[in-house]
């Protein structure tokens, strides 16, 4: 096994949170190693074709693949960053070793500091023949689509009316694929107004509290059954309908990707906010293990301009710790957190407000 030398800081992802920490350390004089799984930079944002909102250091009205062009270009031309593509990361050990294979070679680097940006994982629904040809997760359609060019069918059924659910069956719509209907379990539509107002002038009917049955189908999915839940979740009974559909999208949610942070002994705690268990830390989001940080989905889900403002507000940190940009860390850091509570504000934000609130209690209790 091989050692990787020559890098003050390991970011594990090379998404939104990943690029920017990368960025913001280096600019700041450290020399940094940006992991990344697939053979291309940009996670999620090289499958969205919306334009973004939020700040125009966010790259508001900018489409997320432009978005990744960009900031890729950035990371590979920068000196101070060394990009390994097609990398896992498979473990963190007690000597603060970080093992990662490519290519069935495997390498251990040590780096005096760690910024764990690897998103999330997509949650899935149980129900019989939910394991049917033709029932894919959101991300997988938007990478068919928005990566390869190809349609995953003609007749799409939705599930989940969030913003992943809307944008992604508003795609479909554009690509001339009929989409007969959104089911969410929630009483009320999770997306932002805007792109629920999309999809329902093009006629499209959400149907709020409501959930899949069973799919149906011989060699692939044909159909399914789906039925409004009451208030204990539970089927109202003679309210089920059937759908004739050769795909069905789930878009139930992501649950953070924390492995590593648990192998690394972080004090963790699980947020429902923010999708499943993550680590505590401050307000630097350096974790309860000293220069071990955590940014974007990794620490709970949330949209892709808050991921890009904590990498900036991570990789700062982390290269200041090492001594790094003392000169300009704390203006370039307050005037960061300004901009993350900005994206916060509002109804949009009062979820990830209300996780934070939570995960701050927590922190005292472990305290």
């Amino acid at each position: 096994m091989s050692s990787i030398d020559n890098t003050d800081i390991l970011i594990i992802g090379g998404g939104p949170a990943g690029l920017k920490a990368a960025l913001s350390a280096a600019d700041q004089g450290a020399r940094a190693t940006l992991v990344e799984r697939d053979p291309h930079l940009g996670g999620q944002l090289i499958k969205q074709t919306h334009m973004f909102f939020g700040s125009k250091e966010q790259y508001a009205s900018e489409r997320g693949f432009k978005i990744a062009e960009t900031l890729s270009l950035a990371v590979t031309n920068h000196p101070n960053i060394r990009v390994l593509s097609n990398t896992t990361a498979l473990g963190y050990y007690e000597d603060k070793a970080i093992a990662l294979e490519v290519d069935k070679r495997f390498f251990v680097v040590k780096p005096e500091a760690l910024i764990l940006a690897a998103g999330a994982q997509e949650n899935t629904l149980m129900f019989p023949n939910c394991d049917l040809p033709g029932i894919y997760g959101a991300g997988a359609v938007q990478t068919l689509m928005n990566v390869h060019g190809v349609v995953p069918g003609e007749r799409v059924a939705m599930v989940g009316a969030g913003n992943i659910g809307v944008i992604v069956s508003y795609q479909l719509l554009q690509a001339g694929i009929k989409v007969p209907a959104i089911i969410e379990a929630m009483p009320h539509i999770g997306a932002y107004h805007v792109h629920a107002s999309k999809v329902r002038r093009m006629g499209v009917p959400i149907y709020t509290s409501h959930t899949v049955l069973a799919a149906h189908g011989r060699d692939c999915l044909e159909k399914i059954t789906f039925a409004e839940i009451d208030h204990n979740r539970q089927t109202v009974s003679g309210s089920e309908k059937e759908l004739e559909v050769d795909v069905l999208c789930i878009a139930v949610g992501l649950t953070p990707l924390t492995e590593i942070l648990f192998q690394a002994g972080c004090k963790m705690v699980y947020i429902t906010e923010f999708g499943g268990h993550v680590a505590l830390r401050n307000e630097t989001l350096e974790t309860s293990i000293k220069n071990v940080f955590v940014a974007g989905d990794a620490g709970g889900i949330e949209e892709a301009s808050s991921a890009m403002v904590e990498g900036s507000i991570a990789g700062l940190t982390a290269a200041a710790n090492l001594g790094h940009g003392l000169d300009s860390y704390a203006v370039k850091l307050s005037e960061a957190q300004k901009e993350l509570a900005n994206l916060r504000r509002g109804p949009t934000g009062e979820k990830t407000r209300s996780g934070l609130q939570r995960l701050s209690l927590a922190g005292e209790v472990a305290s």
